[in-house]
């Protein structure tokens, strides 16, 4: 089993910068695709960005240039790295595992960003 806790949110004033972390346990193979998601009141959960096992990331265009995704060597922890916010970045903010080989999903609990103007 795979469990993951984020770690990081907070409040922070529009323009400012957080890291959101992820720390991740059990059976993490080197086929899982990492990613951040986030999900605003009355708003569906959205991809925010993804790290493949080769390392390759891809952005969604409201964060591209804003933010970065990283992991460490270890695969331990997955990071988030995001500047430049904005109060509409406000949201839950989640970690998230994807096992492409057969589907299966992994999530945190989340950690809540909040961005003031």
């Amino acid at each position: 089993q795979v469990q993951l806790v984020e770690s990081g949110g907070g409040l922070v004033q529009a323009g400012g910068s957080l890291r959101l972390s992820c720390a991740a346990s059990g059976s993490i193979f080197r086929v899982f695709v990492m990613g951040w998601y986030r999900q605003a009141p009355g708003n569906q959960r959205e991809l925010i960005a993804r790290i493949t096992p080769g390392g390759r990331t891809s952005y969604a265009d409201f964060v591209k240039d804003r933010f970065t995704i990283s992991r460490d060597n270890a695969w331990n922890t997955v990071y988030l790295q995001m500047n430049s916010l904005k109060p509409e970045d406000t949201a839950v903010y989640y970690c998230n595992v994807h096992n492409d080989l057969n589907g299966a999903d992994y999530w945190g609990r989340g950690t809540q960003v909040t961005i003031s103007s």
